[in-house]
């Protein structure tokens, strides 16, 4: 049929490279509507619905719905006014690339992890993850508190340091669930605390750790950071873990 510019809808499929469910569909909605054979009911397309296409194509590629793009082909031009919906989609954009990105990274950290721990316990692995999902919460958090320096500093460290962090923390936990239970002056628990702050006082360094106990920020917003990262242990355990860091503490504050 493509010899005088009409074509099957197959045709017009591998010509555009659009399958032919989506074309189907598209005729059911009123989007793009061909010419129909007058006894056998086939659809007939031609160089125009190419056109036409072409425009619903560059429409969904910015982000536009099907019923926007509905109503934007019957225009024969566009003007600054069109700026408004394009900006608002670039937004959108921006917002699902920084969702992408924060995805990505994640993926990337914990395929490392798990290839360097082989097995990790899913409650620790979920509290990292969703840990990483929130990073920008965090930052938002630290930005409303005045903390800005504080998220510049973590934001130079390397994707290499966090993954160690990651590990330590891995370890750290399921230390934690071992111990657990016993007493909180049992030298391997007060020894398992040392080794965790040490790394984690290494990771932020000592201006950091200056701007973080130079900070001002009220019990209540201290909680809500904490709710953006949920500890993997159950409640007893974190109980059990905060006495045994205050002592820990208490026992450095004699030294």
């Amino acid at each position: 049929m493509e010899g005088n510019n009409k074509y099957s809808i197959g045709e017009f499929s591998e010509k555009t490279g659009i399958s032919i469910r989506t074309l189907h569909y598209y005729d059911e909605i009123g989007l793009l509507q061909p010419e129909k054979h007058p006894t056998s009911g086939h659809r007939i397309y031609n160089h125009q619905d190419i056109l036409t296409l072409q425009k619903i194509v560059s429409l969904k590629f910015l982000g536009y719905s099907l019923d926007k793009i509905t109503s934007l082909l019957h225009e024969s031009s566009f003007t600054v006014d069109l700026n408004e919906t394009l900006t608002l989609h670039l937004q959108v954009l921006e917002k699902e690339k920084e969702q992408i990105e924060q995805s990505m990274t994640a993926i990337q950290r914990v395929v490392k992890l798990l290839k360097e721990e082989e097995e990790v316990d899913s409650t620790i692995l979920f509290s990292l993850i969703h840990s990483i999902q929130t990073e920008n919460m965090q930052k938002e958090w630290m930005k409303r508190h005045m903390l800005t320096d504080i998220v510049e500093g973590l934001s130079k460290k390397t994707e290499e340091e966090k993954i160690t962090l990651d590990q330590t923390f891995i370890q750290f936990a399921k230390e934690v669930k071992q111990l657990y239970g016993k007493p909180v002056k049992d030298s391997k628990v007060q020894e398992m605390i040392k080794t965790y702050l040490e790394a984690s006082f290494e990771f932020l360094g000592r201006d950091l750790i200056q701007k973080l106990a130079d900070a001002d920020v009220e019990e209540l917003d201290i909680q809500e950071l904490e709710d953006m990262t949920p500890s993997p242990f159950t409640e007893d355990e974190q109980k059990w873990l905060n006495q045994a860091m205050e002592y820990y503490m208490k026992q450095a504050e004699l030294e």
